[in-house]
């Protein structure tokens, strides 16, 4: 008998994905953002009568699909429009009782791309586990997060809150318990957590938080929001309002702000683009200063990294061996290292590295391990791991770049979303350690080793072989120290 559960709104139907476990797919949380809603703050939902269908996932968020080879790399499919802002939950409930730990997932994709309705997100192995799995989507692009003049800044933050306030609000219809919220995320899903921790209006929604691939660092400042918005409007012929974004057509729309990045890209200029000009992310959260969680901010935290993050933009664009060492100096001197004193420590454990795999040591510490143990410094008890298996994809070439560990994470090694970056034969013994640990850690607080603190330095190692080990590449994380 398919499930029924009844929410603020209204009831829902769901479906049995096991004996055990249950879906309720495309559930709003908040109005469609588009009419006269368009680049607002998100508006409560609208209440329904009868039992509403939830067997299929509800549109995501229009936005431009990734450029190639991306493209056949990451998943971001399923139905878009303007009716968005929904989400999705795999629960055990009834099997399994009330009072369960709840998991909030929120997706990557630069701000830009990627979607909580895909299969690459199917939490039915979490529900399996005795968690209940909600997967959310929220406002991208322009439209989540370019500043506009009398409209709020970070709309796609306040549509996250949005859907958590709505968890807070229904979850124990599924058999999720709101005081045991674990909000996790990759990527920009991650750097939208770690705007969420200094956030208010945030505080109180979610008890734990992990952190892949991503954290607090990466925002813009107003001033740097104000000349990616100015540069928009130009690329559209327009005044730089809201009502006259509004009125360009989305197929016009989504690709110029697609274009913006590769114009970062060939002018990383930061008198152009701000802080944009070193991620080149031209849509982030806008913030007037880094967002470090408060060591009191009552949230338990997990938070770490992949070992060769950049990889993922290097190999298969075929740029890690023709990457210039005039570059890598430019780069490195651009984070705030000295080439001269950096690179040599860089290369002591790579002696044979050619200028493009050392810029992916560099640009990794810098995107995303670095900002990974200032969070978790940040707040005494936190606990860091790093993602090491390298995957056989691509002549064995990806080794443990961005997003590689998701398959893992989620223990969906089978799903053809993720082959493109598992490459063959992936590890069932590592799916189940790292999965285990996320389960554990909402349950529990304790993904199974010691945290991390400023003089063990202790972190899990996931790979093929598992283990904790005490400051990872201390001499280059060292480097760091005063500068990121």
């Amino acid at each position: 008998m398919e499930p029924i559960r009844t929410t603020h709104q209204g009831a829902v139907r769901g479906r049995l994905v096991s004996d055990d476990v249950a879906a309720f797919l495309g559930i709003p949380f908040a109005a469609p953002p588009f009419g006269e809603a368009r680049f607002r703050a998100p508006g409560p939902a609208a209440p329904w009568d009868g039992v509403r269908e939830a067997l299929t996932y509800g549109a995501s968020v229009p936005r431009a699909p990734y450029a190639p080879p991306f493209d056949a790399l990451i998943p971001d499919d399923g139905p878009q429009g303007e009716d968005c802002l929904n989400l999705n939950i795999w629960t055990p409930h009834p099997a399994s009782g009330g009072g369960l730990p709840v998991m909030v997932w929120i997706h990557g994709g630069a701000f830009a791309n990627g979607s909580g309705s895909t299969s690459a997100y199917d939490g039915s192995a979490f529900a399996r586990d005795g968690v209940v799995y909600v997967s959310i989507n929220y406002r991208l692009g322009a439209d989540g997060f370019l500043r506009l003049p009398d409209r709020p800044d970070n709309r796609g933050l306040l549509d996250q809150i949005a859907a958590l306030e709505w968890v807070r609000d229904n979850i124990e219809a599924f058999g999720g318990d709101p005081g045991q919220v674990t909000v996790f995320g990759e990527s920009a899903g991650a750097m939208s957590i770690g705007a969420l921790l200094s956030m208010p209006r945030a505080r109180g929604l979610f008890r734990r938080a992990i952190l892949q691939s991503g954290a607090a660092h990466h925002f813009l400042r107003p001033a740097s929001a104000e000349l990616i918005t100015a540069r928009l409007a130009e690329k559209l012929g327009i005044e730089a309002r809201a009502e006259e974004f509004a009125a360009v057509p989305l197929d016009t729309l989504l690709p110029a702000q697609a274009e913006l990045r590769g114009e970062i890209g060939a002018r990383p200029d930061p008198a152009l683009w701000g802080e944009a000009a070193l991620n080149m992310m031209p849509f982030e959260p806008v913030l007037d200063e880094l967002p470090l969680p408060a060591a009191d901010c009552g949230v338990e935290l997990l938070a770490g990294s992949n070992r060769e993050e950049y990889r993922l933009f290097l190999v298969p664009t075929e740029r890690l061996d023709v990457l210039p060492h005039a570059k890598l100096r430019t780069v490195t001197a651009a984070y705030g290292l000295d080439p001269d004193k950096a690179l040599p420590v860089y290369a002591e454990r790579r002696p044979d590295a050619v200028p493009g795999e050392l810029f992916d040591a560099v640009t990794t510490d810098w995107f995303y391990r670095i900002p990974a143990l200032r969070v978790a410094e940040a707040v005494p008890g936190s606990y860091v791991y790093e993602f090491a298996r390298r995957s056989p994809a691509l002549g064995g070439r990806l080794g443990a770049c961005h997003a590689s560990e998701l398959g893992y994470v989620f223990d969906r090694l089978d799903d053809p979303a993720y082959a493109p970056l598992l490459g063959e034969k992936p590890p069932q013994a590592l799916a189940d350690a790292m999965h285990g640990a996320w389960v554990a850690f909402a349950k529990t607080g304790d993904p199974g080793w010691a945290p991390y603190d400023r003089e063990t330095r202790t972190a899990m190692v996931f790979d093929t072989a598992s283990g904790v080990e005490s400051d990872l590449r201390g001499e280059e994380r060292a480097l760091w120290e005063g500068v990121r």
